[in-house]
């Protein structure tokens, strides 16, 4: 089996004002990482965070900003608690996965069966290796494994820092989504779309796109510039590919109300949350702090 994959890289990732949650003056050699948003509604208050999935060199450090927030806040609130596996290989095994005595092989035409052995090649992973997975999955594994190439870890994910930090405070996590959940979105995919975004995938990595591609996400991300956050967005969600499509219409369109709607009920259970949740998930008019306050909550953007 495979190391467990990165599923939403790419696809599926300012102004700083003067004083933040704790009314202390920032530091002015702070850098800040991501964007960090306070959503507050009838007394109640949420610290939204974007995150990105994978880690290099030791995994990113969290600025004092998002660690004051994380301090003051009663319970972390992640997409999925990323430490439990067993769920993951459920969902994985449901949604991934060909039945017994079923493969890949009869879903590709041959020219993309012999595009996949190669790109397989140079990863160092053999077709046998990932028969029974499903396009999309081969596809993911790809991607996840040429991060791993340029020294890119899923186990150095931001997410880990926060259940670290939340571990450390005795804090209660939470998840927004499921492994079964996520997973499943994939598999709506049909199989022409599957065998598409498989294609779309290997044209990106055969040309070097993939990587320019996430590590753009990550860089803006690093760096926590607004114009280039949205620009990465922009990119992820436009054009008529499968894959801009699917991210646009259903890895944000779908998931960011859903993300919203259980942010209010999370808000109603806990005086004072922390959510981190996907970079990407924050940006435009239809991401998750607009909704918010479109639903008469006021968000402010830290940073």
């Amino acid at each position: 089996m495979p190391k467990k994959l990165v599923l939403l890289f790419t696809l599926l990732i300012a102004c700083c004002p003067a004083l933040f949650a704790a009314g202390l003056s920032e530091p002015a050699s702070v850098v800040h990482r991501g964007q960090l948003y306070r959503v507050t509604h009838e007394g109640k208050t949420s610290y939204l965070f974007g995150t990105i999935h994978v880690g290099k060199d030791g995994s990113y450090p969290l600025d004092p900003v998002v660690t004051r927030a994380l301090l003051d806040s009663k319970a972390l609130v992640i997409e999925l608690d990323i430490r439990q596996d067993a769920p993951f290989q459920l969902a994985l095994a449901r949604h991934g996965r060909y039945a017994d005595g079923d493969s890949v092989q009869h879903h590709l035409s041959p020219a993309t069966l012999r595009l996949t052995v190669q790109a397989l090649a140079r990863a160092g992973l053999s077709l046998q290796s990932v028969q029974q997975y499903k396009p999309w999955l081969i596809a993911n594994l790809l991607i996840g494994a040429e991060m791993e190439v340029h020294g890119y870890q899923r186990s150095q994910a931001v997410e880990y820092a926060l259940l670290a930090a939340a571990k450390s405070q005795d804090k209660t996590v939470r998840e927004l989504e499921s492994a079964e959940y996520q997973l499943g979105l994939f598999d709506t995919l049909d199989e022409r779309q599957q065998e598409q975004y498989l294609l779309e995938n290997l044209a990106d990595l055969a040309d070097g796109a993939s990587l320019k591609k996430s590590t753009a996400l990550i860089d803006a991300w690093n760096s926590a510039d607004a114009p280039r956050i949205h620009a990465v967005w922009q990119t992820a969600t436009s054009g008529d590919t499968i894959s801009a499509g699917f991210m646009n219409r259903v890895l944000l369109g779908k998931r960011n109300p859903e993300m919203a709607s259980n942010i209010e009920r999370i808000m109603q259970q806990d005086q004072v949350a922390f959510v981190g949740v996907g970079l990407l998930h924050l940006v435009g008019d239809d991401g998750v702090p607009q909704l918010l306050k479109r639903r008469g909550y006021q968000v402010e953007q830290l940073y």
